[in-house]
């Protein structure tokens, strides 16, 4: 499933809390006149110009890996640099050595589950992409001890990011013209805090599109960190506002349809996301009786080939399961309660679903200059095991994709699975 793009050019500038929306021009009949957006461009990525700059180091050594990502990335006139990182490195030092390399350039980013660079899927690597200030203005706020996290400090977070994105605009040297704006969110993957964290964000940002994923640690489910402020932080999230010129569309993927093989939750504990019923029956074996697989052992490969999804809004959405317990209970990335409908999700090819994906990105933006991903680690290991992980790969490289392997991916108010998410950044 490709969700429709949305024409969303001058929509940021129109959030009440924003200086920005008493400049808007107004039409003789009073109504805000939305910018045009800007044509993109044929030719080298840029526009002719140099591209976004992207990055990827393979060292094990942290300064080693900073070093190289630093080489790669820098240039004069850096606005901001976001980085992915394997949760092998040693964090405290790898964030000191970005700090020290890039000085007083904001470094975004978090720990993963497996890292997406410049030449596809990669592991144990430290990836990067630098976002120029004549292009973009970028700016950053942290929410911390998240598990506390109350729907009103979503209200603080976008004042906040409001008013620091409209005294950046007002100082710049060059006005930024026909600029919108769009959100990306980073969180702890392991913190159950995505659902209430990303639903009143995008509210409080109304408008304003919001993309993001939760932070992942090679599948030990055991710790998970976003990287703000030269420090690793874990139950934390960290939410980034970007602003520029070039044309951009924030959207998500899914290959997985519904069928018609329905389940009922009839025993979980919302708060720890556990199933330990399914249509009265104990969860594990249950649900391995409807996606065929009765009495065989669950792994994450079963769970990343047989999802379930819920309708929400017209449309589904995939709840991916996390493991089995050893009391055969099983636990999920996403909220789930009693009561709640489950149906079994079959796939579509993974491979035409990622190039409809493409084909309806470039009709809409041209040609991306930078695709800014958010994978589902269930679609990584779904790839691995039905052989189409170098496919998938090549068309990552393709189209300039720069990301990580989640442990859960959030599409404006909502925190999802098994789904490929992000931003397209078009040229200039």
């Amino acid at each position: 499933m490709v969700e429709s793009p949305l024409h969303r050019i001058g929509l940021a500038r129109r959030h009440p809390w924003s200086t920005l929306a008493q400049k808007d021009s107004q039409t003789e009949d009073g109504a805000m006149a939305p910018a045009a957006p800007p044509a993109a461009k044929a030719g080298a990525p840029g526009g002719g110009t140099a591209p976004l700059p992207q990055a990827v180091s393979l060292a094990g050594d942290p300064r080693t890996a900073a070093r190289e990502l630093h080489a790669a990335l820098w240039r004069p006139g850096l606005e901001a640099v976001v980085v992915f990182c394997s949760p092998s490195f040693d964090r405290t030092v790898l964030a000191a050595a970005l700090a020290e390399r890039f000085g007083t350039v904001p470094v975004i980013g978090c720990t993963t589950a497996g890292e997406i660079g410049p030449c596809g899927y990669l592991s144990g690597a430290l990836v990067g992409v630098g976002f120029p200030a004549e292009d973009f203005s970028v700016v950053t706020a942290r929410m911390d001890d998240i598990g506390r996290f109350e729907v009103a400090d979503s209200t603080t977070v976008a004042r906040t990011l409001l008013t620091a994105r409209d005294r950046a605009l007002a100082e710049r040297a060059r006005p930024m013209e026909g600029q919108d704006s769009f959100a990306m969110l980073l969180i702890d993957g392991l913190s159950m805090s995505e659902e209430t964290v990303v639903s009143a964000l995008h509210n409080a940002l109304i408008d304003i599109p919001l993309f993001g994923a939760s932070a992942g640690d090679d599948l030990r489910f055991e710790q998970t960190f976003v990287l703000h402020e030269g420090r690793f932080h874990a139950n934390a999230a960290v939410v980034a506002l970007f602003t520029t010129a070039r044309p951009f569309t924030v959207f998500r993927t899914q290959h997985f349809v519904s069928s018609e093989r329905k389940m009922v939750v009839t025993g979980a504990d919302p708060q720890r996301r556990i199933v330990s019923e399914i249509n009265a029956e104990p969860a594990g074996p249950e649900y391995a009786r409807l996606v065929g697989l009765e009495g065989q052992p669950l792994t994450p490969m079963i769970f990343a080939a047989h999802p379930v999804v819920v309708r929400v809004g017209g449309q589904y959405h995939v709840r991916s399961i996390q493991k089995v317990n050893e009391d055969e209970s099983l636990t999920f990335f996403c909220a789930i309660d009693e009561g709640i409908v489950l149906t079994v999700a079959e796939g579509v090819d993974p491979l035409f679903n990622m190039e409809a994906l493409m084909e309806g990105i470039e009709a809409e933006i041209g040609p991306p200059d930078l695709i800014l991903g958010c994978d589902c680690i269930l679609r990584r290991l779904e790839m691995e095991q039905r052989g189409l992980a170098p496919a998938m790969a090549e068309r990552l490289t393709a189209h300039r994709v720069i990301g990580f392997c989640a442990y859960g991916e959030q599409i404006n108010g909502m925190h999802v699975n098994q789904t490929f998410t992000g931003v397209a950044i078009g040229r200039r």
